[in-house]
């Protein structure tokens, strides 16, 4: 029996679909056209954004697909923020990709560092840390199934500055199970704020799966439970801790190495496993894009 206050849907009933990203800012609009030209469903831009547009409009005319020029008030409007960048593209909603069970891809591809998100809930974090992520060479994005767990959404595309399109995002169906299975393969480490070896004394020889929690408490304790070791950044002691995108990126740094070339990062070569190449996305080659 149903609860009083149950109402069963209408037998036409048809759910709503998600509404399009609106990515904006030069920086994420030309990384979408780069990686994703056929997500996108139309573009905006302010008169001043021009010579950068004009390419990606060329494309558009060739694929039948609207654009226009709009003055900055009507371009807020648009894309829902006076934080736009002068530039503002629709495009086909992308969240981060679910795993099927408690294991990664296997075609998932190598690099020096996997960062792990946990009940990170502000999506302007999401989006610093998939920047510098990408700046330092990681390939993929592993976000908790936690639902306090922010996923892609507007804020962290224009945050990340382009760092999205170049990772792969994944969500877990149960972290805790994934980091067990993970450790061997990986070294799995957490960010924590006191009580961690420096990133230095941290054993190499493997990738290291990179946790980072929520923004006041931490990793939860059942992910901590799961890692072999935390890693602590010591300060000057005049601040009591750092935001967890500003920690993450100097942990990038003292973990991943050497930022990756300009041109995009490489993965790892590894005899272990087969490292997949990026591929040029479609009707991406016809693309020429002016530079910044």
């Amino acid at each position: 029996m149903q609860p009083e206050s149950f109402t069963a849907p209408h037998p036409d009933y048809q759910p709503r679909p998600p509404e399009p990203h609106r990515i904006c800012g030069a920086a994420p609009v030309r990384a979408l056209f780069l990686r994703r030209p056929e997500a996108v469903q139309r573009l905006f831009y302010t008169e001043a954004m021009r010579r950068i547009a004009g390419p990606l409009c060329a494309h558009l005319a060739r694929t039948r697909r609207p654009y226009r020029e709009v003055p900055a008030e009507e371009l807020a409007r648009i894309a829902g923020t006076p934080h736009h960048g002068g530039i503002c593209a629709i495009a086909q909603v992308r969240y981060a990709e679910r795993l099927p069970g408690h294991a990664l891809p296997a075609d998932l591809p190598v690099a020096p560092l996997l960062p792990v998100l946990d009940c990170i809930g502000n999506p302007h974090n999401l989006g610093a840390i998939a920047r510098s992520a990408a700046f330092f060479g990681c390939r993929g994005l592993l976000l908790s199934d936690d639902q306090r767990q922010a996923d892609l959404s507007d804020a962290a595309f224009r945050t990340a500055e382009g760092g999205l399109e170049l990772l792969r995002v994944l969500r877990a169906r149960d972290l805790t199970n994934l980091l067990r299975g993970m450790r061997g393969q990986y070294l799995v480490v957490a960010a924590v704020a006191a009580g961690g070896v420096a990133p230095a004394a941290l054993p190499r020889g493997r990738p290291i799966a990179l946790v980072l929690g929520n923004e006041e408490q931490g990793p939860t304790d059942a992910v901590l439970d799961c890692c072999e070791a935390g890693v602590t950044l010591t300060g000057g002691g005049m601040v009591e801790s750092l935001n967890v995108s500003a920690a993450a990126a100097v942990l990038f740094h003292a973990l991943a190495g050497q930022p990756a070339p300009m041109h995009g990062p490489r993965p790892a070569r590894t005899p272990a496993r087969t490292v997949a190449r990026p591929q040029p996305a479609p009707s991406a080659g016809r693309l020429r894009l002016p530079p910044r």
